[in-house]
């Protein structure tokens, strides 16, 4: 019963994840860490960003169950210049805290 409650509590975690708007362009050069966790799965980045763009998101560290396939997303973020892009199917859950860790390095004072 406390597993189940576990598996509950952390799916309503990662459907309650929202992101910030952040101005990407507006962000200093630098590296900036941040992380997210919600009890089964945990992500730490590394983001670094150049001229006003994200030029390389590191992943530290992945705790994830079977969602190591979520880990592609970091290129569509690349790619896109945006934080909230599509999830990667299968993997929808270890995506949105891989986004989330993302959004925590860039909206708060986390530069290295």
């Amino acid at each position: 019963a406390v597993y189940l409650k576990s598996v509950a509590d952390y799916k309503k975690a990662v459907k309650e994840t929202t992101f910030s708007d952040i101005d990407i362009s507006n962000i200093p050069d630098g590296v900036y860490a941040g992380e997210y966790d919600v009890d089964f799965i945990y992500v730490k980045v590394e983001v670094t960003i150049r001229n006003g763009a994200i030029t390389s998101i590191d992943i530290l560290e992945h705790k994830n169950g079977r969602g190591k396939s979520a880990e592609i997303v970091v290129d569509q973020i690349i790619r896109e210049q945006k934080i909230d892009v599509d999830a990667v199917s299968g993997a929808t859950n270890s995506s949105v805290v891989i986004k989330k860790a993302v959004d925590n390095a860039l909206k708060g004072e986390n530069r290295k």
